[in-house]
């Protein structure tokens, strides 16, 4: 992987939006900076890669939240706008993981912590969110833990 920062390459990617007068894309790629430096601000930090996944992980959330309300409203132009956005933010997001690899994950991290309940369920995913973050849906890791778990 390159040096360059996450936040390096969005910021990269609103400038081609912008030579390429890609309206569509320019207007998600500030959503995300606007989001970045929103955090940046109220916290007086400097976000670094793992943060900014985390931001992209919740917005790419969102959407998905958002998508479904609007099909089910039937509100297909709003829907399709918000899956260009998630495109977009997919963009920036690593690779992600296979089903396969998610329970390889979820084996390690329970017998690294011992797991045998659900109570132990809080530091499974203390192991595994910094592996996962932005890699996989962590409403559906969530549900494996619970299934490997109960």
């Amino acid at each position: 992987m390159s040096d360059e920062s996450l936040k390096d390459k969005i910021k990269a990617a609103q400038k081609e939006a912008m030579r390429a007068r890609d309206k569509e894309r320019l207007g998600a790629v500030r959503l995300i900076l606007a989001e970045v430096k929103r955090i940046e601000v109220d916290e007086r930090i400097e976000l670094d890669d793992t943060r900014i996944l985390a931001i992209l992980d919740k917005m790419q959330k969102q959407r998905r939240d958002s998508i479904a309300q609007f099909d089910a409203a039937g509100r297909d132009d709003l829907s399709e706008v918000e899956r260009k956005e998630l495109e977009v933010i997919k963009s920036f997001l690593p690779a992600q993981l296979t089903d396969q690899e998610i329970d390889q994950l979820i084996d390690q991290a329970v017998s690294k912590t011992g797991a045998d309940s659900m109570q132990a369920m809080g530091s499974v995913m203390g192991i595994l969110k910094p592996q996962i973050q932005g890699r996989a849906d962590m409403g559906i890791v969530s549900k494996k833990i619970k299934a490997r778990l109960s």
